[in-house]
């Protein structure tokens, strides 16, 4: 029990350090005018603002009992996990291709570092479809199977 605490402590401390990254970038490149470095710490918080849900995911799944996707929920879920598989699958093919011909050395490493985010979110994505999409689903058939598994005679006359 006791580890458990320090875990869900240390991602409700988590959460809000990466609420007070966040304020923090927010704060400082209000006035910058220098877009790209503007753009790496926008990007940075946006980040921030990903792991502060990703770690309130993580708690809620610590701390609630999810609830069962219905059929028509997986098919939704799984539908748009699968279309942005594609998409990220589809950039990062076209950073791939351009990225040699790029000789600007400050471009080329913005480019390197959104490369590197698209490869990061597709292997998510994927394991996001088998892990967590699938895990949270009881199938239409999987109901079924709860419901008459443990019936006497599975609906037939009994005698």
């Amino acid at each position: 029990m006791a580890k458990k605490n320090n875990l869900l402590n240390f991602i409700k401390r988590q959460i809000e350090i990466e609420k007070e990254i966040v304020d923090s970038l927010n704060k400082a490149v209000k006035d910058m005018r220098n877009q790209p470095v503007k753009g790496v710490l926008r990007g940075i918080s946006l980040d921030s603002v990903k792991h502060a849900e990703m770690y309130e995911s993580a708690l809620a799944l610590l701390t609630t009992v999810p609830q069962a996707l219905s059929q028509e929920q997986l098919d939704k879920q799984k539908s748009l996990v699968e279309k942005h598989i594609r998409t990220e699958a589809e950039l990062i093919k076209k950073i791939s291709d351009i990225l040699p011909e790029i000789e600007n050395n400050k471009v080329k490493l913005l480019l390197t570092a959104i490369l590197a985010d698209e490869k990061r979110h597709h292997a998510l994505l994927r394991q996001v479809l088998e892990i967590l999409v699938h895990g949270e689903t009881i199938t239409e058939e999987e109901w079924w199977d709860i419901i008459w598994k443990n019936v006497p005679f599975h609906g037939t006359p009994g005698g």
